[in-house]
């Protein structure tokens, strides 16, 4: 990271306050708390924490981390100006926000006269006098304010003159920091960046009535609503502001804020500001994860910079490359935000692909080796059938091993039956029959559907040959109907992941029977799991005898 100062960019993360804001996002306490603690140690250096007296729980956020206060993080405290024909000591509201007790406190006001006369049925003047009377109240308690002009680039395109009367109050009144919003999402990064540099060019002129006050400084806050949200936020960034707002994964009402996950490494990376140590931001793929986690909403597997194929090469071309030099396909190092290269396999790939995916599960392989080719071309069939193993890749490093001669078969499969009782709503029950080591074994077990209950007869026949098999688990199940056309003889797919309580793996199984596709799914689960086991134990005791 760049350590000069003049080059520092403040970034305010309001995933707390903005992001939960967006549809279908909700936060406990609990929930707010771990997601603080988490940008705090990612240096992140102000955390909005939301309203308080808004709500109970933003009360108790505050008072939460009072007891027990962040590292390094700033949290700070939001809210809007005082109401209309109130005194700023007299509103209630300012009472609530001052009791949270944060050393420095974002107000918002109106910057588009539209606003102020449809919205807060008010006065222009006395939307001047909200702004400047609140800030100076704040001021006079002993807190730093830091001012968002909502609706800023509207109000500006529409009344500049009126829109810049409003941040000379707000900085006469004590503002340090003037934020300028894009409320509505809706402006683009030209408009922003000359808007941005008449803002700089005018503040420069303002008068500074009171020496206490610091001469103040610029900040953005953009909206995803035409899907510029970043873009803004870099284009502000690069006429001066010094101050970029956002939230984690981009989360916020409607199409949701300026995404933070990009926004920093694309600053730091690519334009060479500073925003956080180069080992924080080591961290940002961690730390959408967690957050999306925490948050109950799937992690955008597709997100630049963190997301899971953000530097993921299917081509067989690319892998070529990439496996000389990474550059040539990757714009940044993965590493540098915590990522990791994946070397996907598909119908598309070349023998390239083979190698390097072979690599990955340990298996070293030549390129002249005949078996390469017999894996190339058993892929592409299979793919041809309809299975997926990009998003499989346990069925994969199993189907790598038939073809060596390298996998042990550790049961095999006599058959199943399943009953459901639809009628009843009574759990499914199946049946299955495996042989282990030349022994039949017949087993029975209900489950709370037919996947379900062949899974857990399956394992129930294996355990006592295999008790690692107790530890395992199915975390996800989904099925694809791969030709619709077909009616109820359609081929499906079916992708099923299963933990062992410390690693995660998928498999696959295709059928045009759904049950039969669910149980290859889940043997190879299962066969998988032992091996990740036997693994273990090599590792652990290191033997001329391997799977």
């Amino acid at each position: 990271m760049n350590s000069d100062k003049t080059n520092q960019i403040w970034i305010y993360d309001t995933t707390l306050r903005d992001g939960a804001q967006r549809e279908g996002l909700s936060l406990s306490l609990e929930d707010k708390l771990r997601i603080a603690r988490k940008l705090d140690k990612m240096g992140i250096p102000f955390i909005e924490g939301g309203w308080p007296g808004a709500n109970p729980k933003d009360v108790q956020f505050f008072w939460q981390l009072k007891e027990e206060p962040l590292t390094q993080a700033e949290v700070v405290a939001f809210c809007s100006t005082r109401r209309p024909n109130i005194s700023a000591a007299e509103d209630p509201m300012l009472q609530a926000i001052l009791a949270a007790g944060t050393r420095s406190v974002t107000i918002f006001g109106k910057s588009w006269d539209l606003h102020v006369t449809e919205g807060l049925k008010t006065s222009l003047e006395e939307n001047i006098e909200m702004i400047r009377d609140t800030i100076e109240y704040l001021r006079s308690q002993g807190r730093r304010v830091f001012y968002d002009a909502e609706h800023w680039f509207d109000g500006y395109k529409q009344n500049p003159d009126y829109a810049m009367q409003t941040l000379e109050s707000a900085i006469a009144a004590g503002a340090e920091w003037v934020i300028l919003c894009d409320t509505n999402g809706g402006t683009l990064p030209h408009e922003i960046s000359q808007i941005v540099k008449n803002v700089v060019t005018a503040i420069s002129q303002f008068p500074i009535p009171n020496s206490q006050f610091p001469t103040p400084q610029i900040g953005i806050h953009t909206h995803n609503d035409s899907d510029a949200a970043v873009a803004n936020a870099i284009a502000a960034v690069m006429e001066g502001a010094r101050m970029v707002q956002g939230t984690i994964n981009g989360y916020g009402e409607r199409c949701g804020n300026a995404n933070l996950c990009s926004v920093i490494p694309n600053l730091q990376l690519k334009l060479g500001y500073s925003c956080i140590q180069d080992e924080q931001l080591a961290q940002l793929t961690e730390a959408s994860r967690l957050i999306s986690e925490i948050v109950n909403l799937a992690p955008d597997e597709y997100a630049p910079f963190v997301g899971r194929s953000a530097f993921a090469h299917k081509g067989g071309i690319h892998v070529s490359a990439v496996e000389r030099n990474p550059f040539t396909y990757e714009h940044i190092q993965p590493q540098q935000v915590g990522n990791l290269r994946r070397i996907v396999v598909s119908d598309q790939a070349g023998l390239s692909n083979i190698l390097a995916k072979a690599r990955s599960f340990g298996i070293d392989l030549d390129k002249g080796d005949p078996a390469c080719r017999d894996i190339l071309c058993r892929l592409k069939e299979l793919e041809n059938e309809g299975f997926q193993f990009e998003a499989a890749e346990a069925s994969f490093d199993l189907l790598m091993r038939e073809a060596l001669g390298q996998r042990e078969q550790m049961f095999e499969l006599k058959g199943f039956q399943v009953h459901c009782d639809i009628v009843q709503n009574a759990n499914a029950l199946a049946t299955v029959k495996v042989a282990v080591n030349g022994k039949d074994i017949l087993e029975a077990a209900e489950g709370n559907g037919p996947v379900s209950a062949l899974d857990e007869a399956l394992r129930k026949a294996l355990v006592n040959f295999y008790p690692e098999i107790a530890a395992f688990y199915l975390t996800d199940y989904k099925v694809r109907i791969l030709d619709s056309g077909a009616g109820t003889a359609a081929k499906t797919r079916v992708l099923v992941e299963s933990s062992n309580g410390h690693q995660r793996w998928a498999t696959v199984g295709v059928s045009s029977n759904i049950l039969e596709a669910s149980y290859q799914a889940v043997v190879e689960g299962i066969e998988y799991g032992l091996l990740l086991g036997a693994r273990r134990n090599d590792r652990r005791n290191p033997s001329p005898t391997k799977i």
